[in-house]
């Protein structure tokens, strides 16, 4: 039996142990009809690639979803990847499957003007999916998951990409879906390849504190359930350490050791009614001493992804402070797995009925704010609507709203409907007049004052609320009332943006096709929609005019290198060779090429080394200093290493004259180091734009400063100091970051 068959039979087993009545002649035909098709294509790990499709049938089984997501997960890539089609599926499996399939499948046969693009037309699709069904995310969960189990096989570009969208996107998605177990292996597995040394550091930290606390949950778990038993309460206990990254986010985030974490420990008490999880909140207080400050209610105030528990902080009597989450068991099944575990209930109802769940509320904001919108607003919003902490406030008819950590009255106005929003001239909180400014703390009671007569929004609003959803409704009242005025607006922005950017309007508008060429780059028809999008918020000026910029970059190296090609043409009739970006002429010399990239003196076989120091690359001004048995090491001028004020007396005649040969495609490492305000998603923001800019990363590891400034140090791999230079003008933009430079720079 072949390694295919027998991973195979392995998933029979599986299911029929979670099912015995299942169809296992229809999942077994899907195997068949993926294996045929899928043939002899092979995974990077060199195993078959029909491997993968089991596996993720395998994570959906384990989340005990319906025999068509099992379908689907071992047909999910044929679309993709085969010459299979949306027909051929629907033909054999049935509509719902086609459809399942269909909507995880990625639009790879598109072509887009950025990855930016890509991502964002990606996920509307999925999203667009998932609310007609919701299963559809569930198996590209299961499908990330198993890919980010393999992710050693990739290379470490790739990597680095998969494990970034991983955190961004897939990991926030799972937390909405209440999906916790999925999201905690996400996030430790994506967090190893995004920042290893963070990674290690904290695993090995934990490992050391644990071995000091050997036997403290077992022990804990014991006392607990004891105690539990005396009361005559009917309960399963479990102790747990937390997972890692939650652990690695709270010490680099908010600058904390691991002893100053207040529940690194948690035990879970599951029971079977709600009366009994209050009778064990009372047993646990008066067991040991609460943390004030630290209790929080979920079951009568349940987070909007249908999580229910109650936490609270004590401290036992070893002085270690740990975290208890009190719940029943159908709590527990929705805490691990969120929208699945009632998967099962509805397995009857309507796909159109399962998009309409208040659940999928959010689903539905997302397609709705993603209209008119920048990719990298879109992809950005996604983190801020997924992954941001929560306040939970009430209106004077005391219907809980969830908004954002930090939301205002503003957010508050907006999330009940556009036209409080827009109408509100004012907001009481608990009873008191507020300003717009004010932040909403969990329990406040939040009332909107509104006028007829309101002039509607103003743009200062934009930079006071926190959350997408205001600030998307926002943008389109001044979109759809003010178009002359953010036309008049953005025409100022944008020139002034220009100005900065050493460009002018008269350049870009001096000729039709140049103009057309410039606006296709910003993905506009004319002149009039790019400030009027300006204006009312849609695009930055400042994103604009970097854009333009690019562009012009772009054109102007074209066209010189199209008057190089016909210099050269006119001169090779002559003899003679033109030197590109000078236009003089000159006897052709031979062309210099060098194994390492660089001429010593004329010679052109030394060997040399790069200096770590200062970290060259081609188009730096360099120096070489004779080694004693090294060759020759090569530094930057401006290397304080090279500086001739600091040169030994004794050593001056060993530093000498070289050049860089011709590089070709070669890449050379080089070191950056980042001085930003510290703030949560800051490395993940680093990360993302190295990604945007196809620059290679080799390294990344970030610390915070106690003076809450965070240092990031970059190892990266360029072709020359044009590339780095975009890398660091691309770094230079990020939010809170202050200085970009070079090792030894």
């Amino acid at each position: 039996m072949d390694l295919a068959h027998e991973k195979y039979e392995a998933l029979a087993r599986h299911i029929l142990d979670a099912n015995p009545g299942a169809d296992i002649e229809r999942i077994r035909a899907a195997f068949e009809y993926a294996n045929g098709h899928h043939g002899p294509q092979l995974r990077k790990s060199g195993e078959p690639y029909i491997i993968h499709p089991i596996a993720v049938a395998e994570i959906i089984n384990e989340l005990e979803l319906d025999q068509d997501s099992i379908v689907a997960a071992l047909l999910h890539d044929c679309i993709e990847d085969t010459d299979s089609t949306h027909a051929d599926i629907a033909r054999l499996f049935g509509a719902q499957v086609a459809d399942l399939v269909e909507g995880v499948t990625k639009l790879t046969r598109m072509q887009y003007t950025s990855r930016e693009d890509e991502q964002m037309e990606n996920l509307r699709k999925m999203f667009m999916a998932m609310a007609k069904d919701v299963r559809v995310i569930l198996i590209k969960l299961c499908d990330r998951l198993h890919n980010m189990r393999t992710l050693q096989y990739q290379s470490d570009v790739k990597q680095k990409e998969k494990a970034l969208e991983t955190m961004e996107v897939y990991a926030p998605i799972a937390h909405r879906l209440g999906m916790q177990k999925l999201k905690w292996e996400l996030e430790d597995l994506a967090l190893e390849y995004l920042d290893p040394v963070g990674y290690h550091d904290v695993k090995a930290e934990l490992a050391n504190i644990t071995t000091l606390h050997a036997g403290f949950v077992d022990n804990m778990q014991a006392h607990i359930e004891n105690r539990l038993a005396e009361e005559g309460v009917r309960c399963k206990v479990y102790g747990r350490v937390k997972h890692l990254y939650s652990i690695y986010r709270k010490m680099y985030a908010q600058n904390k050791t691991l002893n100053e974490i207040f529940d690194l420990y948690a035990f879970r008490v599951i029971v079977d009614d709600i009366p009994a999880c209050y009778n064990v909140l009372g047993c646990v207080h008066d067991m040991f001493k609460p943390v004030l400050g630290r209790f929080k209610d979920y079951i009568g105030t349940p987070k909007p992804n249908g999580y229910q528990s109650l936490h609270t902080t004590v401290v036992g009597r070893e002085g270690i402070p740990f975290e208890i989450q009190i719940r029943t068991w159908e709590m527990h099944q929705t805490a691990e797995y969120g929208v699945a575990a009632h998967w099962k209930y509805k397995q009857g109802m309507a796909n159109d009925k399962l998009g309409t769940e208040r659940e999928f509320e959010w689903v539905r904001r997302l397609l709705e704010s993603q209209q008119d919108t920048d990719p990298d607003e879109f992809v950005h919003s996604l983190r801020v609507d997924m992954f941001s902490d929560e306040v939970f406030v009430f209106t004077p008819n005391g219907d809980v709203k969830s908004l954002p950590a930090g939301a205002t009255p503003i957010d508050f106005a907006y999330s009940i409907h556009s036209a409080i929003g827009n109408s509100m001239t004012g907001a009481r909180v608990n009873g008191r007049i507020v300003t717009f400014e004010t932040p909403l703390k969990n329990g406040d009671i939040v009332e909107i004052i509104t006028s007829k007569s309101a002039r509607g929004p103003s743009r200062d609003w934009m930079k006071i609320c926190k959350s997408n959803e205001a600030r998307n409704k926002i943008r389109q009242w001044f979109k759809k009332e003010r178009r002359e005025e953010n036309i008049a607006t953005g025409r100022a922005m944008f020139e002034s943006e220009l100005k900065h950017a050493g460009l002018t309007l008269a350049a870009i508008t001096a000729s039709s096709d140049l103009l057309d060429c410039l606006l296709k780059r910003v993905r506009f028809g004319a002149l009039d929609e790019l400030y009027a999008a300006i204006g009312y918020g849609g695009l930055s000026a400042q994103k604009a005019a970097g854009r333009i910029k690019e562009e012009m970059t772009r054109l102007g190296r074209l066209e010189r290198q199209r008057a190089e090609a016909e210099a050269m043409q006119a001169a090779a009739a002559s003899g003679e060779t033109v030197f590109p970006s000078t236009g003089k002429t000159a006897a052709a010399p031979p062309s210099r090429h060098s194994a390492s990239g660089i001429i010593v003196e004329g010679l052109d076989n030394c060997m040399v080394k790069f200096s770590k120091c200062c970290t060259p690359v081609p188009g730096d001004p360099v120096v070489g200093f004779i080694t004693k048995g090294y060759g020759v090491s090569i530094h930057r001028r401006d290397c304080p290493n090279a500086d001739p004020a600091r040169r030994r007396p004794e050593e001056q005649g060993r530093w000498i004259s070289v050049a860089w040969a011709d590089t070709g495609d070669a890449t050379f490492r080089t070191s950056l180091e980042i001085s930003a305000k510290d703030r949560d998603g800051l490395a993940l923001d680093v990360a993302m734009a190295l990604s945007a800019q196809k620059a290679k990363l080799n390294n990344l590891s970030a610390r915070s400063q106690p003076d809450g400034y965070a240092i990031i140090n970059l190892e990266l791999a360029v072709q020359g100091q044009g590339e780095l230079s975009r890398v660091i003008n691309k770094l230079s933009q990020i939010p809170g970051v202050f200085l970009v430079k070079r090792a030894g720079g």
